[in-house]
């Protein structure tokens, strides 16, 4: 049986693909040895919906596990609200829209169809300034890159995947020992 990719690794994946590989490394150790306190915070805003104590509106779904059998998906989502319809991905600090952030709002979105929910609307939340941003749905077009994406993420190489050379990225990557 194929194993499912955590929806939480397709932003990995897209800001550098080797660090998927990276994640399998560092797994079994204790995350305060190699993260950031970008990731502590990350974290940190994700434990009121982890525990479900974001909101007690019946109207709210938080921190539920969902998966598509058909993309070989899996993860949580953050909120989504049953009578706007609407998935919200609650992040930090959004200072940029990233495709990362889109991607992993798709994948949310594509499980939760799968599982007979429906989607009028996407948000990103960025929590540290209460500011919301609209994604659109996403175009067939869209889509058929994000499914792309996914059939990467199955089938990397991790011994021939090169290294990222991207000044601003490797200085703010949590792995950046290990490849340089």
């Amino acid at each position: 049986m194929e194993s499912y990719i955590q929806i939480s690794k397709i932003n990995d994946f897209i800001f550098c693909p080797r660090s998927i590989y990276l994640h399998g490394v560092y797994e079994p150790f204790n995350q305060k040895l190699y993260h950031r306190v970008e990731q502590f915070r990350g974290k940190l805003c994700h434990k009121s919906i982890d525990e479900g104590c974001y909101s007690t509106a019946k109207k709210y779904l938080q921190g539920i596990e969902v998966a598509s059998d058909k993309l070989g998906i899996a993860g949580k989502i953050d909120v989504y609200d049953k009578d706007k319809q609407a998935l919200i991905e609650r992040k930090f600090k959004i200072k940029k829209i990233f495709d990362g952030y889109k991607y992993q709002l798709y994948a949310q979105m594509i499980c939760l169809e799968e599982m007979g929910f429906k989607i009028k609307k996407l948000f990103l939340h960025s929590i540290s300034d209460n500011k919301r941003y609209e994604i659109p749905i996403p175009s067939s077009k869209e889509l058929k890159k994000f499914n792309e994406i996914i059939d990467c993420i199955k089938n990397i190489d991790v011994e021939n995947c090169a290294i990222v050379s991207n000044k601003d990225k490797c200085a703010n990557c949590i792995y950046k020992t290990l490849c340089h």
